[in-house]
């Protein structure tokens, strides 16, 4: 019997390759218009991106180098990419390709591989897999409208399309953070004093208000992941990576890792819960900046959950949700048991 013919895009953000991508990936992230918006944008986007990617570009090119000289992104997604199509082998022939949103491989080089592939021999359904865990207007949205944009643009023809816009709440996807969890209870020789410490990237609050339901599922996955974990120690959600003047989701992950040993919590273990691989927000400013912080503060012990990578279950979780979209079962993701308490709101200021 033949095989469903079906073709897989996974969308990132993307992040520089070397040092001298760094301004022109800032700048490529600083143009988008869910990124920048304001009245008068559509005018002065352009060489506002340019001057904060000038001015950015040297602290972060050292940042770079405090991690190899580049981002990993590229590398570990593709690595999933690969991962997800030995997932998928048995039950279909895939073809997967990548869409970073401000780096190579840009969108536009995903559609003409999945063009090519389909001019090659018919595509039975074409799935876009956003690896964004929690829906944004900055990152899951932004993605999506730019595969349109560019589609658009190029008129080329294409397989139905089917959209996986979230899974934030997907049995396996949590079962794959607990995996984690557990591993990094491994390095603290009492594992019920550690404080948990979830940081998920920030958001500007203009896009909650606007609707965005960013902050509401990252809140639902601590829930679900604590409920499923069945753990004991205390825990808190905080946000990082603030960038601007205005005002962002909070507490901030600096403001909690100097709170934290005045109240005489001490041994912390970090688990970044809004990221799919190890990249600049990992493995910098959590593993360097925010370990230097933490200790300066008083803390004696802090530990950092790996990401996701290819970890057996995050595969497990992305191929069941391509099996599900394909099989007619809706992009809508599966949905967890509830936890028998309600998270409770990140103070909004």
């Amino acid at each position: 019997m033949t095989k469903p013919r079906i073709g897989v895009v996974l969308f990132q953000l993307g992040g520089p390759d070397s040092p001298e991508a760094v301004e022109g990936f800032l700048y490529n992230l600083f143009c988008d218009p869910d990124i920048i918006n304001f009245t008068g944008a559509a005018l002065a986007r352009r060489p506002l991106a340019w001057w904060i990617a000038h001015r950015r570009a040297a602290i972060v090119r050292e940042h770079y180098d405090a991690i190899g000289g580049h981002s990993p992104i590229r590398r570990l997604t593709e690595l999933q990419a690969r991962e997800l199509e030995r997932a998928l082998a048995p039950d279909f022939d895939v073809r997967c390709s990548i869409a970073m949103r401000y780096w190579n491989p840009l969108t536009r080089e995903a559609l003409d591989l999945v063009h090519a592939a389909h001019r090659e021999a018919p595509l039975d359904a074409l799935v876009l897999l956003p690896l964004y865990p929690h829906y944004s207007f900055a990152t899951t949205l932004s993605s999506l409208k730019e595969w349109r944009r560019v589609k658009s643009q190029a008129r080329l023809a294409l397989p139905r399309e089917i959209v996986i816009e979230g899974f934030h709440v997907h049995p396996q996807y949590l079962q794959a953070l607990v995996s984690n969890i557990e591993t990094a209870f491994g390095r603290f020789s009492d594992r019920s004093q550690a404080q948990l410490v979830f940081s998920a990237h920030g958001l500007p609050l203009s896009l909650i208000e606007r609707g965005d339901p960013y902050q509401r599922q990252v809140q639902e996955t601590v829930a679900a992941v604590m409920a499923r974990g069945g753990w004991p120690n205390e825990h808190l959600l905080c946000f990082q990576s603030r960038v601007g003047r205005q005002k962002w989701l909070e507490p901030s992950l600096t403001q909690t890792l100097e709170r934290l040993p005045r109240e005489g919590k001490k041994r912390l273990l970090v688990i970044p819960i809004s990221f799919v691989t190890e990249h600049i927000e990992t493995l910098h400013e959590i593993d360097i900046e925010a370990r230097e912080h933490a200790l300066a503060s008083g803390v004696e012990q802090f530990e950092m959950m790996p990401a996701l990578d290819d970890s057996p279950d995050f595969i497990a979780a992305l191929a069941s949700l391509v099996r599900a979209a394909v099989a007619g079962q809706g992009a809508a993701p599966a949905v967890a048991p509830k936890p028998s308490a309600a998270p409770k709101p990140a103070p909004v200021r």
